[in-house]
């Protein structure tokens, strides 16, 4: 006897995969060649500042508005740890990385030496935190070439 599985095996439709996109671009299929043609967005690392409390908060991404409406709760999807400081406003956008690694790379750089370097404890507030953060971006640029970079301070 055989089993209900062996059975449907046999009849079984074959699947046929799509072409590679080497396969589609040398057949003349334009979607193909619309999707190859298209510049991966850009990707900056971002500073923003709480109008509340003194914090800041750095991160990565292609889309800084959006970005931003989901840090302050008008979209899904902002970080947890950025909850606390809502509203936050801009401080710092960095621009003209090639790759998301590149962005990654600065953004843990520009964190790591915030974290290690010491802090005034007589003040308080949102503009000695963004001294801060601006003392270890002008470390971060001293030990990586940020000459293709485009580093714009915002006032609040």
């Amino acid at each position: 006897m055989t089993t209900l599985t062996a059975a449907f095996r046999a009849a079984k439709i074959p699947r046929t995969l799509p072409p590679k996109r080497r396969e589609a671009a040398a057949s003349g299929d334009p979607s193909a060649r619309a999707a190859k043609g298209k510049a991966p967005p850009p990707w900056c690392v971002y500073l923003i500042a709480s109008s509340r409390i003194p914090r800041t908060y750095v991160g990565v991404t292609t889309d800084f508005p959006r970005r931003l409406r989901q840090h302050n709760g008008e979209l899904k999807g902002g970080a947890k740890a950025a909850s606390a400081g809502r509203p936050w406003n801009l401080a710092c956008l960095v621009e003209g990385f090639v790759s998301r690694s590149e962005a990654c790379e600065f953004e843990s750089k520009w964190k790591n030496i915030s974290r290690k370097m010491a802090r005034k404890r007589t003040e308080h507030s949102v503009e000695s935190v963004l001294q801060h953060r601006q003392a270890a971006l002008s470390k971060v640029e001293t030990c990586m070439d940020c000459s293709h970079l485009q580093i714009k301070w915002h006032s609040s």
